[in-house]
């Protein structure tokens, strides 16, 4: 349908999809999203992964580490997002006084650099919550099989990617598909801290929609864009389904 809001909605065909694969803005949309999704799933389960072994340690202190880290995950948005915006400041903002960066350094003002701070922001929002799915996966290991592969010679980082890794991974194939998921829903911290600039270079699909639906009122095109998102979601989710019987444990 074509339809702005206001007026009756007008059938027509496939013409929606037709506008849509004929916009070049539709292509550099698509980029950023996979840009976006990309990073942050890779370092969305890396670190998390990386700090859920150190804490499973029983170090020192970890009660409150797994405290600091998680919460990010239940800090609300706007607030994450104003407080980011501050750390980016080029002017007065934090993390260019801490390295001796003075005003050269614009990061959300930066076309090239724009991208890389949302995603800096949003690894480390979620970087609680996947910590924590990871520690319950290694917390349910049975404390038997590392005792056992500790005495046939598996230690360290042999012992890492021989036992443990096979063992969790069921937990990291749950933790890749909703990391990836969610990074190409990604919505507010764009409308909350770059409004899709500089240039578009930090629009994303999903504010790309909102704004086609609410700000340029062109349903039809909003809904064209809403089902291309839900096949390469879909798309993305059957892949990993599919291979998981290579790498899953017990699969």
């Amino acid at each position: 349908m074509k339809w702005n809001l206001i007026s009756s909605p007008k059938f027509v065909g496939f013409n929606n999809y037709i506008e849509l694969f004929k916009d070049q803005t539709f292509y550099d949309v698509l980029l950023n999203t996979f840009y976006y999704a990309s990073v942050t799933t890779i370092f969305g389960i890396i670190l998390p992964l990386i700090l859920a072994v150190a804490l499973d340690r029983k170090i020192k202190g970890a009660a409150f580490y797994k405290s600091a880290y998680f919460i990010p995950f239940i800090t609300p948005m706007i607030v994450v997002a104003i407080v980011w915006a501050w750390i980016f400041d080029p002017n007065y903002g934090i993390l260019n006084w801490i390295f001796g960066l003075g005003s050269n350094v614009t990061w959300i003002y930066d076309k090239n650099l724009a991208m890389i701070s949302i995603i800096i922001v949003s690894i480390w929002k979620n970087l609680g919550y996947n910590m924590v799915i990871f520690l319950a996966g290694l917390q349910a290991i049975p404390e038997t099989l590392n005792e056992a592969s500790e005495i046939d010679g598996a230690v360290g980082i042999k012992k890492f990617f021989l036992v443990t890794m096979p063992l969790l991974s069921p937990t990291i194939f749950f933790v890749s598909i909703m990391t990836v998921i969610s990074s190409f829903q990604v919505f507010d911290l764009v409308f909350l801290m770059t409004d899709g600039g500089p240039e578009n270079s930090t629009m994303v699909i999903v504010y790309w929609l909102y704004k086609n639906a609410f700000e340029y009122f062109k349903m039809g095109k909003a809904s064209a864009i809403a089902y291309v998102l839900f096949l390469i979601i879909l798309g993305l989710t059957l892949i990993q389904w599919k291979t998981r019987k290579r790498w899953v444990l017990n699969e």
